[in-house]
């Protein structure tokens, strides 16, 4: 039997080694928590139309008083009510207008598109207007429309329907106690004489009420008709 000899098994043991000092492993840059917060802090005070620090502050403000009367307030509301000057109180209403106006304008769009394909879609049957969950309570596109609260089995709520319609008035109408159920808030506006073509052209929409009468906080029994006067709401 043949053995290599001892010099071999050295040089081939050697290899790797020669090999691991001449090629280091190269190592790949670790992005540590604090950066990718900094970088997503960075996106989000850009989305608003704000400079760094001016988000920190309003990271700050939300962690003190402010945060806990008002948690869910946006950065521009935040820093305007503690504006430190009256130019930072004009930047920040200038800046929250044109963000509220970016944002009517989509939800406008969207509405369009809406309204299109239910037309489209389903001609013949009253459009009822889901819970706003995107503007959250009552929309603000309809906010120099009427508001009008009933409930079944309310002559009352029927009459003043009707009158309403009548004077050519345009209004939002909500159903108290309608329980999301579509087919009973059709029927309801059915036996009170609601024009379907006025429900179709949007000049009257039916709506669930979900909780905004009382959260409207007025007195007095239903019907209300309902405007809203200088941000508040007032019966009619």
């Amino acid at each position: 039997m043949r053995y290599l000899p001892r010099l071999t098994v050295a040089v081939l043991v050697a290899v790797p080694v020669m090999v691991s000092a001449q090629q280091p492993a190269t190592v790949t840059p670790h992005i540590t928590h604090p950066q990718i917060k900094q970088s997503h802090h960075e996106r989000l005070s850009q989305e608003w139309g704000l400079r760094s620090d001016e988000w920190t502050r309003y990271r700050e403000l939300m962690e003190g008083p402010l945060g806990i009367y008002s948690p869910n307030l946006d950065p521009l509301t935040a820093l305007g009510i503690e504006a430190r000057s009256d130019d930072e109180r004009q930047r920040y209403a200038e800046l929250q207008v044109q963000a509220e106006a970016r944002r009517v304008e989509k939800l406008l769009a969207y509405q369009r598109a809406y309204d299109e394909a239910w037309q489209r879609l389903y001609p013949d049957v009253l459009r009822v207007t889901l819970p706003e969950a995107v503007t959250g309570g009552m929309s603000l596109i309809r906010t120099q429309r009427l508001a009008v609260f009933v409930r079944d089995d309310c002559e009352a709520c029927d009459r003043r329907v009707q009158r309403l319609q009548a004077s050519g008035a345009v209004f939002d109408l909500y159903m108290v106690g309608s329980h999301d159920d579509d087919a009973h808030i059709r029927e309801w506006a059915r036996r009170a004489g609601i024009d379907p073509a006025r429900v179709h052209n949007g000049s009257i929409t039916l709506n669930h009420d979900a909780g905004r009468w009382l959260s409207l906080g007025l007195a007095g029994d239903l019907p209300a008709v309902v405007r809203q006067v200088n941000g508040q709401w007032q019966r009619q």
